[in-house]
C-alpha cells in the first residue's frame, strides 16, 4: 500500500479500533525495546534512539523535549514557502550595500586614520537585514502594528548605506561617517559611529553597541508592549520586537539574563536573530565546538522556540543524496574553528579535510573545486529563501519568543584579507586586491581604473533596485529605522495645589524621605489625569521601601493574573497579582528593572503613550551596578524618575560595606541629561517631582531624574518662607534653610539629605563658641556644578558676566563654607573652586561599616560635632577663633581624631 492509502485506512478506523491499534503498536515498540535492552544492553538502546532522532530530523521533525538538535536547518527544503520577492534583485541590493559600506569605512579611515568603523559585521548580516526590510519590518506608517527593531551596533554602516539608496541620506552624509563635530564635507550631516538616538534623534531609536544591552532592552520592550495592552493603554496589535545580535555577544550576562522572563510571559511578539558569523573581535567565538549548538541548548532550555538556519541551498542536493546520514554525522563532528578555515581557504581545503571518508567522497564525485568553494560560502544566513522561511515561521509562531540562529561568514564577499579571517573585525581599509575581489564577487559595475578613488555605487533613483526597495518600504509602512516622537508634551500634570499638603511638613511625626515618596506616589496613582500612566517598577524590594500597601491598592502586573490564593489574603496588604496590575515587580534584577524603566520612559516616542516610570531600588545597586543601562537611557531620551532608596553611606544603619552607598551621586554626574537630587524633606521631594512632571510630560523635555531617598526617620518641617524663592533654590541645588541669629564670626553650613539635620545640630553647638552659622540645604551639587561650569564658559567664550548661582545665593552671607554630605567629598568639592572663601568638604570616602548611624557618622567625620569643629578650624585659619577656643572645642565635643583617615581604614 502507498503512504496515502495507509493514512486513509487508518483514518477509516472507528475510535475503538484506533484505540486497540495504538495499544498494540505501543506494546510492539516496548517489547522490541525491552529485547534490545536485555540482550544487547543500554548502549545499543542509545544508538537506536540516536538513529531514530536522526531519521526524524532528516524529515523535519524536532521533538520538543530535546535541548539540542542536529546541526541542520530546522526547516527542511520541502517546508520552505515560495519566496514572495525578486531574489536576484534583492541579492543585487544586498551586494550594493556591502560595497557602499566598505567604501564608507575605507574612505573615512583614509581621511582620518584611526577614525574606525566596521566592514565585516555588515558584510555578514546583509541578507538577514534585507529579508526583514523587504518583507517583514513594518515602519511608522503601520501605526500600532509597527515593529521595533534593535539593529546590531557594529553593522550600523549598513543602515546608512541603505538610507543612501532610499534617498534619506546623501553622499555628503556618508562622507561624514564618524565625523559629527563640524562635518568637514559641506552639505552633509554627521553620522554617528553606532545607533545613538541622542545624536541622530530622527533616525535611530535604540542604542545597541554596548554589548548585551540590546537583547535585554528588546525583551523588556516586548514585555512592556504587552503591559500597555493588558492595562488598556494601547490597543492589542500584531507589532513585533526584532533584535539582531551577535553570537559572541552572548558572553555578556545582560544578553542571556532575561531569557527566562520572555519565555515565562509567553512573549511571542519577540524575535531574536543571532548573526552567527562564528567570530568575535579576536578570533573564533567557540573554535573547539559549535556556538550555534550551544546557543540552541541555551534558548531551548530557557523555553524559547529555536529556528536554525545553518546551511544554504547549495547543500540541499547533497543532503537529499545522503540517505544514510553520513553527511549529518560529519556536520556533528565539525567545529567552528574548522568551519572558519573552509570559508577562508575555499573548495580545495573542503575536499581534503571535510569530505574525509569514502562515503563522503562519494557524495561529491564529479564536483569541481569551484563548486566546492561555493559550498563553503553557502550558509543559511546568506540564503534569502531560507531566511525568509525562518522569518515567516517566526512571525507565525504562537506561545513563546523565537530565536533564529543564522550561520554566516564574517566579511562575506570582502576579499582575501577580510573574509572569515581572525582580523576581520578590525579591518578598516580594503587593499587593492580586496577591492578587485569584492568588486568581482559583488558584481559592482565600476571600472578597475576607478577603484583607487574608492567610489560609492548608486544605480540611480529610477533603477530597478531603488524602485524595488522603495516600493517594499512603502508597502510595509515607511522607512526603518526612523524615530518619530509621537508625544511631544502637553500632558495635564498636577499643579502646586496637588502637592501643597506635602509643603506643610509631617505634623510633628517622624518619617523618612522614602515614606514621603510612597505617600506622594500613592496620591499620584489616584490622580484622575495621570494616575493611569504611573508605572512603579521595583526589583523585589517593595516591602523594604514600605510599598506593600500599594501592591494591594493597584496590584502587581502578571499576564496570567493570579492563579492562587495568597497566604496573606484578607489582610490590608495582601499580595495581589493581576493582568491589569500597575506595579512591575521584576524580581531580583536591577538590570531588568532598568530595561523596563527604559521601555516605559520611551513609550512617549514609540507609541505616543506618556507613561511615567518610577523605578525604585537600593541606591548602591543602581547607578553603580547598571550604569551602562542608565547611559543607554540617557542616549535614547528616556523620561521618568529613578529613585535610589536606602541611600547614603551612614543612613542605612547596620547593612555595611556592600549596601551603603556614598557614590551614586558622583556616578550621576556622567549622564548629561540626568538631573540628580538628594532631598532632606518631603516638601523638597514634592517640588522636585512637580518640576519633573512639568518638564518631562508638560513641556516634553528630554531629561530624567535621579533622586535619592533614605530610611532615617525624623520630623519634616514645613517649607520655609518665601516659598517661591525656596522652590527656586531647591531646583537650582541650594537654598537657605535656617539663618543664624546673633553677632559674631559667621560660617555657612551646607547639608544634604539627612546630613542636613547634623548641620542644624552643629549650628546649635557653635552658639556656645560665639559663632553664628547659616544652614543651607544643598539639594543638588550636580545642578550647582553644571550651572557654575556654564557660567564660567559664558564668561570665557561669550563675554557674559553672569555669576554662578551658588555665588549669587551666598551673596550677603559671610564666612567660610563647611559642606557635609553622606556621599564622597568629591561631590561638594565640585563647587569649591567657584567660591572665593575658605571651604571644607566633609564626606564619606571609604568602605561602609555595620553600626549605628551615630557611630558611622563619627567614623566618617560627618556628624554635628565634626561639622562644628571644622567650622571653628576654618575660622581659626582666618584669625577669627583662637587656638585656645579650638582646643577647648575639641575637648568639649569629645573628638578623638585618628591619624589614618576613614578612606584608608
Amino acid at each position: 500500500m502507498t503512504e496515502k492509502e495507509l493514512k486513509a485506512a487508518f483514518q477509516a478506523l472507528s475510535p475503538e479500533e484506533k484505540a486497540r491499534f495504538l495499544e498494540a503498536e505501543n506494546r510492539e515498540w516496548l517489547e522490541s525495546l525491552e529485547y534490545v535492552l536485555k540482550v544487547e544492553g543500554p548502549e545499543r538502546v542509545e544508538e537506536l534512539l540516536r538513529l531514530l532522532d536522526e531519521y526524524l530530523f532528516r524529515h523535519g521533525v524536532y521533538p520538543a523535549n530535546r535541548l539540542s538538535t542536529p546541526y541542520l536547518n530546522t526547516l527542511p527544503k520541502e517546508k520552505e514557502p515560495p519566496y514572495p520577492g525578486d531574489l536576484e534583485l534583492e541579492r543585487r541590493i544586498a551586494n550594493i550595500l556591502r560595497w557602499n559600506v566598505a567604501m564608507m569605512v575605507t574612505r573615512a579611515n583614509k581621511k582620518a586614520d584611526g577614525i574606525g568603523g566596521h566592514i565585516a559585521t555588515y558584510a555578514s548580516i546583509a541578507e538577514l537585514y534585507e529579508v526583514g526590510f523587504n518583507h517583514f519590518f513594518r515602519g511608522p506608517e503601520a501605526g500600532l502594528d509597527r515593529d521595533l527593531v534593535f539593529f546590531q551596533g557594529h553593522a550600523s554602516p549598513g543602515n546608512y548605506a541603505r538610507a543612501f539608496l532610499e534617498g534619506r541620506l546623501k553622499e555628503e552624509d556618508l562622507e561624514n561617517f564618524r565625523r559629527e563635530v563640524h562635518p568637514p564635507v559641506p552639505g552633509g550631516r554627521g553620522l554617528s559611529s553606532y545607533p545613538h538616538p541622542w545624536l541622530m534623534p530622527d533616525f535611530w531609536e535604540f542604542p545597541t553597541v554596548s554589548m548585551g544591552l540590546g537583547p535585554i532592552q528588546a525583551i523588556y520592550q516586548a514585555r512592556f508592549m504587552r503591559y500597555l495592552e493588558d492595562r488598556g493603554l494601547k490597543p492589542k496589535s500584531s507589532a513585533k520586537v526584532w533584535a539582531f545580535l551577535g553570537d559572541g555577544e552572548h558572553d555578556e550576562p545582560e544578553t542571556v539574563g532575561a531569557l527566562h522572563l520572555a519565555a515565562r510571559e509567553g512573549l511571542d511578539n519577540l524575535i531574536f536573530v543571532v548573526n552567527c558569523n562564528l567570530q568575535r573581535l579576536d578570533g573564533p567565538v567557540r573554535g573547539n565546538s559549535k556556538v550555534i549548538q550551544e546557543l540552541e541548548r541555551l534558548y531551548r532550555g530557557a523555553g524559547w522556540h529555536v529556528i536554525k538556519v545553518v546551511w544554504g541551498s547549495a547543500w540541499d542536493r547533497l543532503l537529499a543524496k545522503d540517505k544514510e546520514g553520513h553527511l549529518l554525522r560529519r556536520f556533528e563532528a565539525l567545529v567552528d574553528g574548522e568551519s572558519q578555515r573552509y570559508a577562508a581557504f575555499g573548495g580545495k581545503e573542503l575536499r581534503e579535510r571535510f569530505f574525509n571518508t569514502p562515503e563522503l567522497k562519494k557524495l561529491i564525485e564529479g564536483m569541481t573545486d569551484e563548486e566546492l568553494t561555493e559550498l563553503t560560502r553557502s550558509r543559511g544566513g546568506h540564503d534569502l529563501a531560507k531566511i525568509y522561511a525562518a522569518y515567516k515561521a517566526a512571525v507565525e509562531h504562537k506561545g513563546s519568543p523565537v530565536v533564529i540562529l543564522a550561520r554566516t561568514i564574517k566579511g562575506y564577499g570582502m576579499g582575501p584579507t577580510v573574509m572569515a579571517k581572525n582580523v576581520a573585525h578590525q579591518v578598516k581599509k580594503l587593499t587593492e586586491e580586496d577591492l578587485k575581489e569584492a568588486r568581482r564577487f559583488l558584481g559592482i559595475p565600476i571600472p578597475e581604473e576607478k577603484l583607487s578613488e574608492l567610489p560609492y555605487y548608486h544605480p540611480g533613483p529610477d533603477s530597478p533596485e531603488v524602485r524595488y526597495l522603495l516600493e517594499r518600504r512603502k508597502a510595509l509602512g515607511g522607512f526603518v529605522p526612523e524615530r518619530r516622537v509621537r508625544f511631544k508634551g502637553g500632558l495635564e500634570v498636577p499643579d502646586e495645589e496637588f502637592f501643597r499638603e506635602f509643603y506643610e511638613g509631617s505634623g510633628g511625626r517622624e518619617i523618612s524621605t522614602t515614606m514621603a515618596f510612597v505617600r506622594i506616589l500613592a496620591k499620584l496613582l489616584r490622580h484622575p489625569k495621570i494616575g493611569k500612566y504611573i508605572v512603579p517598577i521595583v526589583p523585589d524590594e517593595a516591602r523594604t521601601f514600605g510599598m506593600e500597601a500599594l501592591i494591594a491598592q493597584v496590584g502587581v502586573y502578571s499576564p496570567k493574573g493570579q492563579l492562587y490564593i495568597p497566604v496573606d489574603a484578607g489582610t490590608l496588604t495582601a499580595y495581589k497579582e493581576s493582568q491589569k496590575g500597575q506595579i512591575l515587580e521584576e524580581g531580583i534584577t536591577e538590570a531588568g528593572a532598568m530595561a523596563e524603566f527604559i521601555a516605559a520612559g520611551t513609550a512617549y516616542a514609540h507609541w505616543g503613550i506618556p507613561t511615567i516610570p518610577f523605578f525604585i531600588t537600593y541606591s548602591m545597586f543602581g547607578l553603580q551596578r547598571i550604569g551602562d543601562l542608565v547611559w543607554a537611557a540617557a542616549d535614547q531620551r528616556a523620561r521618568g524618575f529613578f529613585l535610589g532608596a536606602t541611600a547614603g553611606r551612614t543612613t542605612l544603619a547596620g547593612e555595611g560595606l556592600q549596601h551603603q552607598d556614598g557614590q551614586s551621586h558622583v556616578y550621576a554626574l556622567a549622564a548629561p541629561n540626568l538631573l540628580a537630587y538628594d532631598p532632606a524633606f518631603a516638601y523638597e521631594f514634592a517640588v522636585i517631582l512637580e518640576d519633573g512632571l512639568r518638564r518631562m510630560y508638560g513641556r516634553g523635555e528630554d531629561v530624567f531624574y535621579y533622586i535619592t531617598i533614605e530610611n532615617e526617620n525624623y520630623v519634616h518641617p514645613p517649607m520655609p518662607e518665601p516659598r517661591e524663592k525656596v522652590k527656586e533654590g531647591i531646583l537650582k541645588g541650594l537654598y537657605l534653610f535656617r539663618e543664624g541669629e546673633g553677632k559674631g564670626p559667621r560660617v555657612q553650613l551646607f547639608g544634604t539629605g539627612p546630613i542636613l539635620n547634623e548641620a542644624l545640630k552643629a549650628q546649635e553647638l557653635l552658639v556656645q563658641y560665639g559663632v553664628v552659622a547659616d544652614v543651607w540645604s544643598a539639594t543638588s551639587y550636580k545642578a550647582l556644578y553644571m550651572d557654575a561650569v556654564e557660567a564660567e564658559r559664558e564668561a570665557r567664550l561669550l563675554g557674559k558676566a553672569r555669576r554662578p548661582y551658588v555665588v549669587e545665593a551666598l551673596e550677603g552671607h559671610e564666612g567660610p563654607v563647611v559642606a557635609a554630605t553622606d556621599y564622597l567629598k568629591a561631590l561638594p568639592n565640585l563647587i569649591r573652586g567657584y567660591l572665593d572663601r575658605p571651604f571644607a568638604a566633609l564626606g564619606t570616602d571609604g568602605f561602609g561599616r555595620s553600626d549605628t548611624r551615630e557611630a558611622l557618622r563619627d567614623f566618617f567625620e560627618v556628624d554635628a560635632r565634626h561639622i562644628a569643629y571644622t567650622a571653628l578650624a576654618l575660622l581659626h585659619g582666618e584669625g577669627k577663633v583662637t587656638k585656645r577656643t579650638l582646643n577647648q572645642a575639641r575637648k568639649d565635643l569629645g573628638l578623638k581624631l585618628e591619624e589614618v583617615p576613614p578612606h584608608r581604614r
